[in-house]
């Protein structure tokens, strides 16, 4: 039975929940029929330009026909399998390059199935770490703005980022650190970066021994509204860490996979985590996948005679094949001298573009993200003019998702220049017009 695109649309308003909207008053969501590349193609007979990949998934353009074929290839021969009595190739091979790819001595590999499941891993594995030690702490310190997804562990080291009201009560106590927030024209960030590390000096001196992790978004919060921080603070935050002896987190769910520039944004700011958390990009925009990269020294500690030292968790769909495929053909595009030369070109042209924009505060850029925020139309990501902007610019046929006053771009490597350009000049004249 083939339906047509308004019975499709009336079965979407009669069964489907959509995430992040209010029911209540959001217009109808845009029917999709495919995308390519960078372009989206909706049943309303027009295109929308993704400048966001698609909730930044995407890295190399919709509908990429290589990782497309790996991902039939790998159907045809095993779809899915329990991880916790098999393996496969695509789980070994794509873990073993990861760890190829990430810094230091971080080798060990658990696999989820997306951002929140993979902090929820690393929270766990702190935790446990040290109980199978014989200490017990169970101090976590997050930074205020921060945001690691929508689970409880992950809610409540994000707690302040006003995202979860509804669920305070659930939350478990987390201590936060203020986030030394910088842009380009920053005239002090050294000062914030100094608050911010004497209140982090505190609580460890507060919780001396107790600190099981401390977690972070490295240079880039996200869903907090694009903050930027400086690879020097991360260095320097990496330290104090390491001599209180507890455990670094680093969020990578976001910054991983070239976003912040480098492949990853541990390896542009110099620090090896202990545990380092990856979704997203991981397979290129195709299906969930996730992981939790950690040391041979963590891993070491959960080794044991029987369960009770073991680490009890995991999920149906751990390490699917295909997502695993998916993951190593979106490694294969990532790793070119083409690709790099693409975030690149995407890198120069915000900055090309941001230092020409007037009426707008605080611009920044970070590899392939660039951000600024505009004064006067309220802050959080409850401000009316983000809804207001986002229904302008897919009006002109631009994917943009505003969060709050701070309007974003997080695109697709495979955006060309021209593309870029024009995203620019449709951003720069509705700017104008406010």
């Amino acid at each position: 039975m083939t339906l047509n695109y308004d019975e499709l649309r009336a079965l979407d308003a009669r069964h489907v929940w959509h995430p992040f909207t209010q029911a209540g008053t959001a217009p109808p969501p845009i029917l999709a029929l495919g995308a390519r590349g960078a372009t989206i193609y909706g049943a309303d007979g027009r295109e929308y330009l993704d400048l966001v990949s698609s909730w930044w998934v995407n890295l190399h353009g919709h509908a990429h026909p290589a990782i497309a074929q790996a991902v039939a290839d790998q159907a045809a021969r095993l779809e899915q399998i329990i991880f916790a009595d098999f393996t496969h190739e695509p789980a070994i091979r794509l873990a073993a390059r990861l760890t190829e790819l990430l810094p230091g001595d971080l080798d060990r590999v658990f696999w989820s199935d997306n951002g929140s499941t993979a902090v929820e891993v690393a929270l766990k594995l702190a935790h446990q770490y040290w109980h199978n030690l014989g200490e017990e702490r169970t101090t976590y310190v997050a930074f205020e703005g921060g945001y690691h997804g929508d689970t409880v562990g992950a809610m409540s080291a994000g707690r302040a980022s006003g995202f979860f009201t509804a669920w305070e009560r659930m939350l478990f106590p987390v201590e936060m650190v203020p986030f030394p927030a910088t842009w380009d024209g920053d005239p002090d960030p050294e000062a914030k970066e100094a608050v911010a590390l004497d209140a982090l000096e505190r609580i460890l001196d507060r919780h001396r021994g107790k600190v099981a992790a401390v977690i972070v978004e490295p240079l880039v919060q996200g869903a907090g509204g694009m903050r930027m921080c400086r690879p020097e603070f991360l260095r320097a935050l990496a330290a104090r860490i390491r001599d209180a002896g507890s455990l670094l987190i680093f969020d990578e769910v976001m910054t991983g996979f070239g976003r912040t520039g480098d492949l990853f944004a541990c390896r542009g700011a110099g620090v090896t985590p202990d545990l380092v958390c990856l979704s997203k990009g991981i397979s290129g925009g195709f299906l969930p996948l996730a992981a939790t990269v950690t040391t041979e020294r963590i891993w070491r500690a959960f080794l044991g005679e029987d369960l009770t030292t073991a680490f009890l968790h995991g999920h149906s769909y751990t390490a699917n094949p295909l997502g695993c495929a998916a993951g190593l053909a979106s490694l294969d595009l990532l790793v070119t001298a083409e690709c790099a030369q693409q975030r690149r070109t995407i890198e120069a042209v915000h900055r090309e573009r941001l230092a020409g924009m007037s009426g707008i505060a605080r611009p920044r850029v970070c590899g392939t993200i660039a951000a600024f925020d505009l004064p006067g139309g309220g802050e959080g990501y409850g401000a009316g003019i983000g809804a207001r902007l986002k229904k302008e610019f897919l009006g002109r046929g631009l994917l943009l998702r505003p969060l709050g006053n701070v309007l974003y771009l997080l695109p697709p490597y495979c955006l060309d220049r021209g593309e870029l350009e024009r995203a620019w000049d449709i951003i720069a004249e509705v700017v104008a017009g406010l």
